[in-house]
Order: structure tokens, then C-alpha cells, then sequence
């Protein structure tokens, strides 16, 4: 991954970063160092959620002070509920939103739908809204062009890639046609 992040940093000028499936936000900021990158995907910061690939537990306390020894302005963007994956317990998206947000320090949260390319649930994004009314809310599933409009008023950006592909399948390649018509539909 370094190899790949530092061909990257040196094509593009724009923020790079990294997300070491499935929760490895240790490996991320040590990316982040190797390669410039500039944020980190986290996709269990706080509490604890159940997926098909066993028990994953957030551990904010340990990425944060792996941060401030390595790379202090590395954002940390992290996940509300992450996709394929249930809360252990009975956690509001309010209450685990406002942890991620205060307790685990997170610069930006992510909301997505249940899977991938699955859109949030317009309420859920609005309730975190409601919640924590300064965050940085990023959408992680799901933005099309048909819904983009309806999300564009209450978050701070997308993380776009099924809907991009060539017949919105993932395992097909980016079709330069629908990356135009959803850029031009969030200019508007």
C-alpha cells in the first residue's frame, strides 16, 4: 500500500488517505506518514459493532495517541454505525455519533447505508445533523445522481464509488460519463 499511496501523492496535488480494511487505523497514520496522506478512515473509532468478520472494538484512545506521536494534523474520519456490521448494544446513531464526535475526537463522521452502494437513510444523516450540528458528515454509500440533491443540504461531502462505475456495478470499471454528471450535479 505504501508503494501505491506514494505513486499517488506524487500524480495528484489533492488530500490523500488511507483506510487498512477492516480496522486497522495503525497501519493507516503509518501510511500517512510514508505517503504525505492527509486523513484516515476508521471504520469502528468508538463502541463495538458485530460483522461477518467477527467482533470488531473501537480503539480511539490507542489511535489517538499513535496520531500525536506520528503525524498530529492527520484527520481522523470515522464511521456512525459502519456498514455491514450491527451495534453491540442498543446505541441511538444520535448517542454513537455524539461519542465518535466528543469522547473518540473524530474531525469527521462518516454515515453510510447497511452495504455497499446502499444509501443512508435521509433521517439518520438528518438526526446526526441534529445531534452534533458542527461535525464534518460525510456520506460513505450510496450517493447517486438521483439522490445527491437530497443529501447535498445537510452533509460536507461524499465518498463515491459504486455509483460511479460503468452500470453502477461495482466490479465494473469508473465511467467517466457518470463521474462528469454527479460532479455537475453538486456544482449546481
Amino acid at each position: 500500500m505504501a508503494a501505491v499511496g506514494r505513486a499517488v501523492r506524487a500524480a495528484v496535488k489533492l488530500p490523500i488517505g488511507f483506510n487498512v480494511l477492516r480496522n486497522d487505523a495503525r497501519a493507516a497514520l503509518a501510511l500517512c506518514v510514508a505517503c504525505n496522506g492527509s486523513f484516515i478512515r476508521v471504520n469502528v473509532h468508538t463502541g463495538a459493532m458485530l460483522t461477518d468478520q467477527g467482533l470488531i472494538e473501537g480503539n480511539a484512545h490507542d489511535t489517538l495517541r499513535y496520531r500525536q506521536q506520528l503525524c498530529p494534523k492527520t484527520k481522523i474520519f470515522a464511521d456512525i454505525l459502519v456498514k455491514h456490521a450491527v451495534p453491540l448494544g442498543d446505541l441511538s446513531i444520535e448517542d454513537s455519533a455524539r461519542d465518535t464526535l466528543e469522547r473518540g475526537l473524530a474531525d469527521a463522521l462518516i454515515i453510510s447505508g447497511v452495504g455497499t452502494g446502499m444509501a443512508a437513510d435521509l433521517s439518520d444523516v438528518e438526526r446526526v445533523r441534529r445531534a452534533c450540528p458542527s461535525a464534518k458528515i460525510l456520506l460513505g454509500s450510496g450517493v447517486t445522481l438521483e439522490n445527491i440533491r437530497d443529501f447535498l443540504p445537510i452533509t460536507d461531502g461524499f465518498i463515491v464509488g459504486t455509483s460511479l462505475k460503468r452500470d453502477g456495478k461495482i466490479s465494473n470499471p469508473v465511467d467517466p460519463k457518470r463521474v462528469r454528471a454527479l460532479v455537475s450535479a453538486i456544482a449546481k
